[in-house]
């Protein structure tokens, strides 16, 4: 009998596989997962003309995944940022923070106060809540629209699967516990779904999450660190017939205390060089919600074959306190709390036997207010951006899919944006005014795959992208990086993105392989420019133009019924043309804390009962020392000349005690090596043991 080879890491599961599935005598093969975002209609991720990479639930506990973004960690091409332990950034071929788009369930998450470089977004996304999600590298801004320059990941949210049982009540749960030594830390999740089989099913669960202090070899107790967490999420299903559901869902998390470490006295700094901390203290909290409502429907006959609307609702709060010296009083807050109203809707027809299209709309507006104050005292100018604002968005889309032959299809797409920007209150430095602001874009993508034979298949194309300047461009005013002030824009324009990208498949029953090479040609950057020669500050501008080109490299070979060998490799290089200051001459200097050469290689064995499992991993990633001005100047996080290069080992097993009980080990950094992710605020946790257990039922 043949089982697939895992999920995790790429879009053939090469690096692991759910040891939950095995029994004994079953032969360890690869199958490519089916996905959805790359085109918005189920494909077979081998028969994608895209680089599609899938981690799921499975995945996320068998390696001890913090994390959503950690979750990214083994993806190549992606490399994970922390500017603090809540935080976590992916930087997705070079972009990161609102130049790659979020989805929930195919909704939307960013919104127009998305603040630039890496920041917490991707963190307020319950890991443990999702079936799995998907990534989608230098793609989305046709289907999906503004700010998917790097890449789209798609949070897939737990289901009842109410379709797949017989008439008749159904039930099934889980219970899930980690717990982690160096940080002490805790980690629940209660699920529990019921139904009656194909007509209704409900979902319910909470995740709590108790994060300790992470501790290294040199800091030792990096206090401050850890915060609590708290998540609870719903989805109701129901069959209206037999070819129309509706969904109704809701998901909210709340994080509270999250320090930014790197900045607060409570960093002594030293390791290779760093600056110390200057801010008494610097916290941030964060609550997200997301409330939807969903028709599916395949209509017999007509023109058209599939079709989905979706309603959501969504508000966030984002609050940030500082204590910015320690000699006296002199406290800031700012907080922002954003609406966000959406709808889309989409088709599909099929023109020809041979011909699908799919077409569609979407319109998301946000409502913003925003407030600021200094030593307790409300003070319009420190608001972290515009008060009483809009931002609205309408989109155009459609895909036409042809498929000329049994190996050969190809796609087209095109997507027509109109964004606006009617911020009520900026503060210009004397007094309240109000701007609007409206952008349009049009941008389009062509891509193919070709099947050589059943083993092998090259893939790649042509695409743009584009982000809309946002309301945080627009009049935001913030500290960023090692403390300096950066001040918003009126007079930008949108970023766009050309991306050219060529790879390989080769997938058979023992071996997966994948290669891709991509070059991405990035004009009007919006970026942070020093305000003079001799300031600091920084302010939003239009940049010239940059670059990054990288080659990526994944594989997993079963070499033996029992055993896999895994891994992968990555590079990027890329460089960036820019005002040296507002005025000044033009410099060309590294992408800012784009990642070194990386990669990863894990041997695992399944032992022949199939009920349990052990492997071996190495990770590491070579010196960052290609730095821009602005990383250079970041002395609290990158070192002075260069990141330093690492090598970690962890050891990981499963044992699957019964059919409902497993447990999972780890056994992290095996040589408590002091290292960070190149622009990270933090080190990674030294020696770590974590044990988890899932009970199901």
């Amino acid at each position: 009998m043949k089982i697939p080879l895992g999920s995790l890491s790429t879009p053939f599961g090469l690096a692991f596989f759910s040891f939950t599935s095995l029994a004994a005598g079953q032969e360890i093969v690869t199958l490519a997962p089916v996905v959805v975002t790359a085109s918005r209609e189920p494909e077979n991720a081998a028969d994608s003309t895209q680089s599609v990479e899938t981690v799921t639930n499975d995945d996320m506990i068998e390696n001890n995944f913090r994390s959503l973004p950690e979750a990214l960690a083994l993806t190549p091409g992606v490399s994970v940022q922390k500017t603090t332990h809540g935080h976590g950034s992916p930087f997705i071929r070079g972009f990161t923070g609102r130049q790659n788009l979020y989805l929930v369930d195919g909704i939307r998450m960013n919104n127009s106060t998305f603040r630039s470089g890496p920041v917490q977004y991707a963190n307020t996304i319950d890991g443990l809540g999702l079936e799995r999600f998907e990534l989608v590298k230098s793609q989305g801004s046709v289907l999906y629209g503004s700010d998917a320059l790097g890449g789209t990941l798609n949070a897939m949210t737990v289901s009842s699967d109410y379709l797949d049982y017989d008439p008749g009540f159904f039930q099934h749960g889980s219970a899930f516990y980690r717990f982690s030594t160096n940080s002490e830390s805790h980690v629940g999740r209660l699920e529990q779904s019921f139904g009656e089989g194909g007509k209704w099913g409900l979902t319910l669960g909470a995740t709590l999450k108790e994060f300790g202090d992470v501790r290294s070899d040199y800091y030792g107790t990096m206090e401050g660190t850890g915060y609590p967490e708290k998540n609870h999420d719903l989805k109701f299903e129901f069959s209206i017939n037999e070819n129309h559901q509706l969904t109704l869902a809701h998901q909210y998390l709340d994080q509270d205390e999250v320090n930014r470490w790197h900045s607060t006295l409570k960093n002594p700094g030293g390791w290779e060089g760093l600056a110390p901390g200057r801010f008494t203290s610097r916290v941030y909290d964060q609550e997200r919600s997301l409330s939807y409502l969903r028709l599916d429907g395949e209509p017999t006959g007509g023109a058209i074959q599939r079709y989905r609307a979706t309603l959501s609702y969504q508000d966030s709060q984002d609050t940030e306190f500082q204590d910015r010296n320690p000699d006296r009083a002199q406290t800031r807050f700012g907080e922002i709390e954003t609406q966000t109203y959406g709808l889309a809707l989409e088709a599909h027809s099929n023109l020809s036997e041979k011909t699908r299209l799919l077409y569609g709309a979407d319109y998301y507006e946000d409502r913003i207010d925003s407030r600021g104050s200094r030593n307790g005292v409300f003070e319009p100018r420190r608001r972290p951006l515009a008060d009483d604002a809009t931002y609205q968005s309408l989109g155009l889309f459609t895909q036409a899919r042809h498929y000329f032959n049994d190996r050969f299809k190809a796609t087209a797409g095109l997507r027509y944006t109109y964004a606006e920007a009617d911020l009520g209150r900026i503060w210009d430095g004397t007094n309240d005014i109000s701007a609007d602001e409206s952008w349009d874009s049009l941008v389009g993508g062509l891509r193919s795959i070709y099947h050589l034979n059943d083993c092998w298949s090259i893939f790649g194309g042509a695409s743009q992208g584009f982000r809309a300047p946002n309301v945080n461009d627009l009049s935001g005013n913030l500290t960023t990086r090692s403390g300096a002030q950066n001040l918003g824009n009126l007079d930008l324009d949108p970023e766009t993105t050309l991306t050219f990208e060529l790879g390989g498949r080769h997938e058979q029953e023992n071996l997966t392989l994948e290669v891709a090479t991509f070059y991405t040609k990035v004009d009007d950057v919006i970026t942070r420019i020093p305000q003079s020669l001799a300031v600091s500050d920084t302010v939003t501008i239009n940049g010239s133009e940059a670059w990054i080109t990288g080659v990526e490299a994944e594989a997993a070979w079963n070499f033996s019924p029992d055993w896999t060998l895994s891994g992968f490799l990555t590079y990027q290089y890329g460089d960036s043309d820019r005002p040296s200051y507002i005025g000044g001459p033009e410099i060309t200097e590294p992408v800012s804390r784009l990642s070194p050469f990386r990669g990863s290689i894990a041997l695992r064995y399944d032992a022949p009962s199939r009920d349990w499992w052990a492997e071996a991993r190495l990770t590491g990633a070579a010196e960052a020392d290609r730095l821009s001005a602005s990383d250079k100047g970041d002395l609290q996080r990158i070192p002075s000349g260069a990141t330093p290069a690492y090598l970690t080992a962890s050891l990981y097993a499963g044992w699957q005690a019964t059919n409902k009980l497993q447990f999972n080990l780890a056994l992290e950094n095996l040589t408590n090596e002091d290292y960070r992710v190149h622009g990270s605020g933090l080190n990674e946790s030294g020696l770590n043991s974590t044990l988890s257990a899932k009970l199901t039922w």
